[in-house]
């Protein structure tokens, strides 16, 4: 499983990045976090507000920072 945020490392970013971590080791599951800075890859998901969380490919959130808790609901 590949996790992306997207955004250009507000506090925001910083805060999605840690509660994606956390529900990541909660759960156990194998993933890879990655932070996604370039606007152009950004704009690329069709985001125009980040942050922005990316699993598979697919944008599950957009324009806020969902806690650990609505994270693992994703999984």
């Amino acid at each position: 499983m590949i996790i992306k945020i997207l955004g250009v490392g507000c506090s925001k970013c910083e805060k999605l990045e840690k509660n994606v971590k956390k529900a990541v080791e909660e759960l156990g599951i194998e993933a890879t976090v990655e932070k996604v800075e370039d606007l152009k890859e950004i704009v690329s998901y069709g985001v125009m507000t980040s942050p922005a969380l990316v699993i598979d490919e697919k944008v599950v959130f957009a324009g806020k920072v969902p806690s650990t808790k609505e994270i693992k609901k994703l999984f």
